[in-house]
Formats: structure tokens, sequence, C-alpha cells
């Protein structure tokens, strides 16, 4: 089994070593010319892959290894196919994007990315059901799946305003904002706090608290989408349901930190030192995020912040560097699904810090926008916190195929 889970995370991060790549060139076009790539269909690969090549694939994984660990080995065999077909659909995204933009083969890809995490949800469903446990990182597993199915509902919205040419501005935003929120307020988040609630839930004393905390981020998702569409005409009694739905948000993570504090020594005992150190700065960032959803609050504060390119790029590596990427090498790392050797160690340290600084210049570069001044040679840093995030994967990959050379998927 642990053959299978390393060299399938070997996959996952080369798969993060190609999004950082795509992330570099789209740095480099954006500060120098580079007349043969387009910009538009490029990021439209980079961002897509990144959902479904790193973070859904990488997912995807480490639950069907919960089950396995859970349920026999057989569950590695059950779940093979569907592992292929979401690496392969995502590299059908990856190419048809860079080359045709939106058009049939990357829709055709798209849908069928879809479809899987459909099989996907509805087997997860039925081996959670076998399993004699009912634990509360279950809930988790099952919200997330749910969200996973729901955020297509975006996806397909945009297909059909695509294929009637009925493309209304507030409507097409709309759309890709509900796949957005409930993929990583969603999917991404719900699978990651499960992952780590498996191994939380060892302490029977804090099943209610866990309980508590799930309940609060599962109601309040739902509600919180309309954050990220605040610029629309809501009806007031919608607008307090949304604050309502923040301060849900508020309370659980208050609890999700109280708990482990009280479990330091639990924590320190189960969790890796590095593992706990990547851990935590994703919950620094996941505290981030949640300052600045809360500030989002003010329909003034929202429409600003949406209105200006650089802060919506910055919140969202937020959320899918700083919150989910830190999280999952955290959780690989803490609990040793793979070898830690220095290489990897290093890797990860120029990773990690190739994401904060590239945080930090894209903060600078959205507080700069918001008074309409430019920052002098901010492309080219850019560029270069890019070149350093990718050289810190590339590390990381090289260090794990070679421990790994002679694993077989």
């Amino acid at each position: 089994m642990n053959h299978f889970l390393r060299r399938w995370l070997s996959v996952s991060f080369f798969n993060l070593l190609l999004v950082a790549t795509l992330g570099v060139i789209l740095r480099y076009k954006i500060a120098f010319y580079l007349p043969f790539v387009q910009q538009k269909f490029l990021l439209h690969s980079h961002s897509h892959f990144a959902f479904s090549g790193w973070i859904t694939q990488t997912l995807m994984v480490l639950l069907v290894h919960y089950l396995a660990v859970k349920n026999g080995e057989a569950m590695l065999k059950r779940y093979r196919w569907l592992l292929y077909a979401n690496c392969i659909t995502a590299y059908g995204m990856l190419i048809s994007f860079i080359f045709q933009g939106y058009a049939f083969f990357s829709i055709t890809f798209s849908t069928l990315s879809i479809f899987v995490s459909y099989f996907f949800a509805v087997y997860y469903f039925k081996d959670l059901a076998k399993l004699k446990e009912k634990n509360v990182s279950h809930y988790w597993f099952k919200a997330a799946l749910i969200f996973s199915v729901l955020s297509s509902a975006g996806a397909f919205s945009l297909a059909y305003m695509m294929a009637t040419k009925m493309m209304v501005q507030n409507l097409y935003l709309a759309a890709i904002y509900f796949f957005l929120h409930f993929q990583y307020n969603g999917w991404f988040f719900f699978a990651g706090m499960g992952l780590l609630f498996t191994k939380l839930e060892q302490v029977p004393a804090i099943a209610g608290q866990l309980k508590k905390v799930f309940w609060l981020f599962c109601l309040a998702c739902p509600p919180a989408y309309f954050l990220s569409a605040l610029w629309l005409p809501f009806p007031f009694v919608v607008y307090c349901i949304i604050v309502i739905a923040v301060a849900a948000q508020l309370i659980g993570w208050g609890i999700m930190i109280k708990v482990l504090l009280q479990q330091k020594a639990f924590i320190q005992t189960h969790f890796s030192k590095h593992g706990r150190t990547l851990l935590l700065l994703s919950a620094i960032a996941f505290s981030i995020k949640l300052v600045l959803q809360t500030g989002s609050v003010h329909p003034a504060l929202s429409q600003l912040s949406y209105g200006f390119r650089p802060i919506i790029i910055g919140y969202l590596h937020l959320v899918l560097l700083g919150v989910t990427s830190i999280f999952i090498i955290g959780y690989i790392i803490s609990f040793e699904l793979i070898p830690f050797t220095k290489k990897i160690f290093t890797g990860i340290f120029i990773f990690v810090a190739g994401i904060i600084i590239n945080e930090i210049l894209l903060m600078v570069q959205g507080v700069a926008a918001l008074g309409y001044t430019p920052v002098d040679g901010i492309n080219i840093m850019l560029l270069m916190a890019a070149l350093v995030l990718c050289t810190g994967v590339a590390i990381l990959f090289l260090g794990l195929i070679k421990k790994d050379a002679s694993l077989r998927l």
C-alpha cells in the first residue's frame, strides 16, 4: 500500500511542478515579450490543471489511502481506474486549453472530469457506509463530495451560456464564483479537514467539539457563496444570512483553535515536527482568509476588492497555495506518507518561501492598485517569486522520484 501511495503522490507532485512551470511562463509573458503564447489560453490551462491535476488528484489519493487503511488494500484496485481517469482528463485540459482555449476538446475533457468526480463521490459514499466506525471525519468527507458535485452546477451554467451565446456579465461571473466557492471552500477545505480529523478524533474527549466545528462550517458554506456575489442586488434578509454564515465560520474556527491548543501534547506526539510547522502555516493562511472574508461582508469593500484583478489573484493564491497546497504537503509530511529526505526538505522550504514572497508581492500590488499607483518592477519581482516557487517543487519532486525510482503504479 505504501508503494501505491508514494507512486501516486509522485504523480501529484509532478503535476504540481507542471502547474508551477505554467505559472512561470505566465509571469514571463506579463513581464516580457512572448508572442507565440496566448495568455488567456495558458491561464485557463494553468488554473484547470491546478484544480484537477494537483489538488483534486492528491485529495483523491489521500482519501483512497484512508479507505484502504480502514477497509483493506482491495480499495486500491477499486479506485485505480478513477485515479487514472482523473489524471487523463486533467492532462487533456492541460494540453487542449493551451492550444484552443474554451473549445470542443477542452470542454469535452472538462465535462469528463466532472463525471469522474461524480463516480468518485458515489463510490466513496458507498464505501464509507460499509465502515463499522461512524466518525466525525466521515461527515467532512461526505460534505466535501456533495460540495464537489454541487460546484459542477457553476461549470454547466457556464457551458450553457457559451453554447447559447447568452453571456450576461453578472450571470457569467456568478457562475464562475459558484464553481470556485464550492471547490475551494467546499471540496478542497472539507476533504482536508476530514483528513485532519481522522487523526484528531483519536481523542474521544473532544468528539463533541469536533462535531460542532463541522456543523458550523457545513451550514455556513452554502450561504457564504454570496460573499463572492455581493455586487448583485440582494434583499436585506439574504445579507443577514451572509453575516450569520461569516460569524458561524469564525466561531467554528475559534473552537478549532481552542481544541488544537488543548491537544498540543497529542499533536506533538502524533504529528512530525516539520509537518506541524507546515500545518501551522496553513492555519495562519486560513485565519488571514477568514479576516479578509469578514471584511468583504461590507458591500463597498466587496465591490472594491472584486473590482481589482491583483486582489482577486492574490486571494485565490492565498487559498490555493497558502491554505490548501501547504496543508496537503503538511499532512503528507506529518504522517510520513513519503520519505522525508534532506532534498525533499530543501524543496519544501524553497517552495513555501516562494509562496510567502509571492503573497507579499501580490498584497503590495493589490494595495497599490486601490490607489491606482503602479509599483516599479513588480512584474519582474513576481516572475522571480514564481521561479523560486517552481525551483522548490522541482527539487522536491526530484528528491521523491530518486527515493522511489523502483516503485510501480
